[in-house]
């Protein structure tokens, strides 16, 4: 009986990391923690109590708009190989536990961030509302799914600067602007590669519907657009959001070396490459935010 029961543990922790999305949730908390750090005037002043609350908080609207996409999508995951296997689309999880499920987290997300600050729910709602009823239904229809997709993958690391400061100033704008033009590069890469299963699905997530040269040129302006961004803050014109010589080239290294990655891409056109940029892009989301918060606490 306690066997059985301990694998009934682990399905339900498993069922649940998958509807969620654990790994990608886990970044965007990420995300918004860091923008938090960089939000604070210096480490007496970070509140781990605010930390926690929107690590949990942050936790369940991304899994909340997750578990709504796989109960719109279930139809079409059933026909892509890569997401045949989801919960609601297999059928181990039933579309109302999922919609119970994600209706809660929603609530439970809402009321943590509201407690944070009003504006940190305001922003989380906004993300839930256009990633499940603009992102999610655009997505088999067109392209540009995924420039409506880039405004609620932005919110995260500019709403951890919300979340202590309760203003939307430059400085979270800025946070803002950085990750939404990192959404393009990455998920072209990841729509390349995962052509001909997304295909399956009806979904044409690249800019042209194809994988050819001119959607690496995009990938490639984007990328440059990315690079401007994330220096600006060494400006000085910013307001708090600051960044030191030092820092920026560390920055401007990591920005070349996306930048790279989406000029092999134009070159090879080929899924390897594709492959290598999106992974490129994932470690690049992370390390500008670690370079970012050193700066601060080291400088």
């Amino acid at each position: 009986m306690e066997a059985t029961s301990t694998t009934m543990k682990t399905s339900v922790i498993s069922e649940f990391k998958t509807i969620t999305k654990a790994g990608l949730a886990f970044s965007v908390v990420f995300s918004t923690l860091a923008g938090y750090l960089l939000a604070v005037e210096d480490w007496q002043q970070i509140s781990y109590k605010v930390l926690l609350m929107l690590a949990v908080g942050g936790y369940c609207m991304v899994g909340a708009s997750n578990a709504f996409n796989q109960i719109i999508e279930k139809d079409l995951d059933a026909k892509m190989d890569r997401t045949k296997k989801r919960p609601v689309a297999s059928g181990r999880i039933s579309t109302n536990s999922a919609f119970i499920l994600a209706s809660l987290l929603t609530l439970v997300g809402l009321v943590i961030l509201y407690i944070v600050s009003p504006k940190t729910a305001m922003f989380g709602a906004i993300s839930i509302f256009l990633y499940t009823s603009v992102y999610t239904p655009l997505k088999p229809l067109t392209p540009l799914a995924v420039f409506v997709g880039a405004f609620p993958g932005a919110i995260p690391f500019m709403l951890g600067w919300v979340a202590h400061t309760d203003q939307f100033g430059i400085e979270a704008g800025m946070l803002f602007l950085i990750q939404f033009f990192w959404q393009f590069p990455h998920f072209w890469a990841l729509g390349w590669f995962l052509y001909n299963d997304y295909e399956k699905g009806g979904f044409y997530l690249l800019p042209t519907r194809k994988k050819d040269k001119k959607t690496a040129l995009q990938v490639i302006l984007y990328c440059i657009w990315l690079i401007v961004a994330s220096l600006l803050p060494a400006t000085g014109y910013t307001g708090r959001l600051y960044l030191s010589p030092i820092a920026a080239v560390l920055v401007l290294a990591a920005g070349l070396w996306m930048l790279y990655g989406g000029i092999q891409l134009y070159r090879k056109q080929t899924d390897k490459s594709a492959k290598t940029l999106m992974l490129i892009s994932v470690t690049y989301i992370t390390l500008i935010q670690i370079i970012f918060i050193l700066d601060k606490f080291i400088r």
